[in-house]
């Protein structure tokens, strides 16, 4: 392809998939961030690390929160495309850390957009999230329905997202595309999501905690969906602001994807049934028809098949001999 693009949030578990697809086609990618603490960043690191070997690869460790230095790095590069993907996560985290995620989510947002209209970038991807779709009972959730009714701070800030991108497509014409996702899971993926968390659990013999006493539904969407569903709208630029779903569009019982689980890695979950969290919800489900309409492609990666590749990268990344010997590998990415 021969673009340059940057990708923000490259340590994380998107951002790292997306930094190896787009190398693997020839792209000179920059990668930036932070490596903070909210989750282990040995994690981090070890998604670095195979990029970091790469020779079209440049790391940048910084915050996108830093106004100056993300100033210099737009002045210093030449982007084809951003792919904005560094966000401070996690809905219930966000009940109790507000501060967090306006300076992350919205202060490094406007940096985001400040540098693609100053650096005349082609082409902003961002994320945004089916959180965006707060209570709505309407479903499947379609990208023309209101969503005015946040439930999370998280969510707010992402719909903050949406709005601020949209003025800057308005006022200067910059192409961007926002990305709901929903419930993305897949290897590497993040400690402080469900997969990870119920696995670690299991594996341990501790209770995995099941929110809404089990009723649940996510439209849990492979990571490799939302990759190749990600890189064809990125070629496709547009002059008007747009919005996505990227999920499966396929949504299961959290207790059936418990079931996949324990399947996949031999061994039987002992259940915590506890109330409804606050800015949870209790159901997601996407509509994709715009995204297939438009890229020719539909997500669809069976739950089975993605849970037993999930599980497969877990027992590997997670037992003893495995982490000892990847400690000069990790030293790589410090």
């Amino acid at each position: 392809m021969n673009m340059k693009i940057l990708v923000t949030g490259v340590a994380g578990f998107i951002g790292s998939h997306v930094a190896a697809r787009l190398l693997a086609e020839g792209s000179q990618v920059t990668g930036l961030d932070n490596l903070n603490p909210y989750y282990d960043p040995n994690l981090k690191r070890a998604r670095l690390a195979p990029l970091l070997a790469d020779p079209g690869f440049e790391f940048v460790p910084l915050d996108i929160t830093a106004r100056r230095p993300m100033e210099d790095l737009f002045a210093s590069h030449d982007f084809d495309w951003v792919i904005h993907l560094a966000a401070q996560a996690g809905v219930r985290y966000s009940v109790e850390n507000p501060h967090a995620y306006v300076e992350s989510n919205v202060t490094g947002f406007l940096h985001i957009l400040e540098g693609c209209r100053r650096g005349r970038v082609c082409h902003l991807l961002y994320a945004s999230s089916s959180s965006v779709y707060g209570g709505n009972t309407k479903i499947p959730f379609a990208v023309g329905d209101p969503v005015d009714h946040p439930v999370s701070l998280y969510a707010a800030t992402k719909k903050a997202n949406e709005l601020m991108a949209h003025s800057y497509t308005h006022l200067f014409g910059i192409p961007a595309t926002g990305l709901r996702f929903f419930t993305v899971y897949g290897p590497w993926s993040r400690p402080d999501m469900a997969p990870y968390r119920f696995a670690q659990a299991i594996m341990a013999g501790d209770p995995i905690d099941i929110y809404n006493y089990g009723r649940m539904q996510r439209d849990f969407t492979y990571v490799d969906d939302i990759i190749e569903a990600l890189v064809r709208v990125a070629r496709q630029p547009s002059s008007s602001h747009r919005l996505f779903n990227i999920g499966s569009s396929s949504p299961v019982p959290l207790l059936e994807f418990v079931g996949e689980l324990e399947e996949a890695l031999g061994k039987r979950a002992r259940k915590r049934y506890l109330p409804l969290q606050p800015g949870d919800v209790v159901s997601t489900y996407a509509d994709v028809e715009d995204l297939c309409r438009f890229t020719g492609y539909r997500p669809g990666t069976s739950l089975r098949e993605g849970v037993q590749k999930f599980a497969a990268w877990f027992l590997e990344y997670t037992r003893p001999e495995r982490t000892q010997a990847s400690e000069p590998e990790l030293a790589l990415a410090k």
